[in-house]
This record gives structure tokens, sequence and C-alpha cells, in this order.
């Protein structure tokens, strides 16, 4: 498959059983933020040495990191899987920074904005895929505000978090609209169209 990297709409809740303890998350969320200020002081993510932080961030794993600013989204990338065995505290540091900087949706973070700027990661949980030969098979397999989707038909590929139920409660307009954004025709089914489910675990400042 191609490079999981992704810039998305938002991120969200959705786990109902933490994996992670309240200091690891408050770990990666400092961690985020310094790389966005090594970012802004020196053009380049923080670096992190995982053998100085917990077990559970030492592991490989994936994670999306989303800025906001007065509400607004001001970038949002991750990964949907581990990049080989990158920890998720490095995985974090890199999306934080890209989050910040190279969001094309957005300009460059700015100095200014850094004191007023909201940080929320969504840690990814393994993708499974689902069976589904036709496009009311998908739609009564998904869990609204559950599940988040990756589609891909081809060279067409795209995601939503879990989060964006809250824009998009209903199924066929959470599914209409991913195939748009993954360059896919809304009224069309392609033969050739792949599916996977995976759930996030979601914390913010």
């Amino acid at each position: 498959m191609p490079s999981t990297d992704s810039q998305v709409d938002a991120a969200g809740p959705t786990r109902s059983d933490p994996l992670f303890a309240t200091a690891d998350r408050r770990r990666l969320l400092v961690i985020a933020r310094d790389s966005i200020a090594d970012g802004l002081a020196h053009g380049r993510a923080a670096s992190v040495d995982p053998t100085g932080e917990s077990p559970a961030l030492q592991a490989p794993g994936a994670a999306f990191v989303t800025l906001e600013l007065h509400g607004q989204l001001r970038g949002c990338i991750g990964s949907l899987e581990p990049h080989g065995q990158r920890s998720l505290a490095a995985d974090v540091s890199e999306n934080a920074y890209a989050a910040a900087f190279r969001d094309p949706r957005f300009a460059p973070l700015g100095q200014h904005e850094l004191a007023a700027l909201h940080i929320s990661i969504s840690v990814i949980g393994p993708r499974e895929p689902i069976a589904c030969a036709s496009e009311s098979d998908l739609l009564a397999a998904l869990s609204p505000g559950v599940d988040g989707l990756i589609l891909e038909a081809g060279a067409c590929r795209g995601t939503f978090l879990p989060s964006v139920w809250e824009q998009l409660p209903r199924p066929a307009d959470f599914l209409r609209h991913l195939k748009r954004k993954a360059g896919l025709a809304e009224n069309q089914w392609p033969e050739n169209l792949q599916a996977w489910r995976y759930r996030t675990e979601y914390f913010g400042e």
C-alpha cells in the first residue's frame, strides 16, 4: 500500500477502554508541543530518544496529530500504520511537526499562534478488513461514531477518522463524502474497492 501519511479534517474519540495511562497521554502531548516549538526554532521535528520513554511509547505505533486555533482546524497529519520500528513517541513528534508546517491546506504555523494552539492526538488501532461486495454491505457493517474508515481502489485512497461522524452522522453521507475525498465517484462502486475499519484512542490538552 502507499505511504500511510495523510491529512484529515479532524481527530476525535473513540475507545471506551483506554490503553494508555494518563502519564503516557500527557507525555505524548508534551512531545507534540515540543516538536512544534522545535520546528519554529530550528525548522525540524524534535528528536525523540525512545529509550527514555515508557514501554507503551517505545513500541511501534501510529497516530494523527490535530491542531486547532480558536476552535478552527489548523492542521492534521498522521500515520495509519506504524512506520517499521518507529516508536509511537517518534511518530507523534514527526506528525506534530508535519501538522504544523506541512499540511498543504494551511500556511506554516507562526510563532504568534503557538500559545493559543490546541493539540489533540488520535492513536490508531489495528485495521480490520471489511468484506463488502456492495455499498449496502459496507454501510451495514459500519459502526457510526466508532469506526474510522479507509477506502482504496487503484490509485484512489482516503480515510476519515471516527470524529468525522460528528459532522456526518448518517452512514450514507459519511461514505459519500469519503468516496469524494478518495477521488472516487460518489454514485459508483468500483469492482476493486477495498475497505478497512480502525478505531482510535483520542486525547487532547
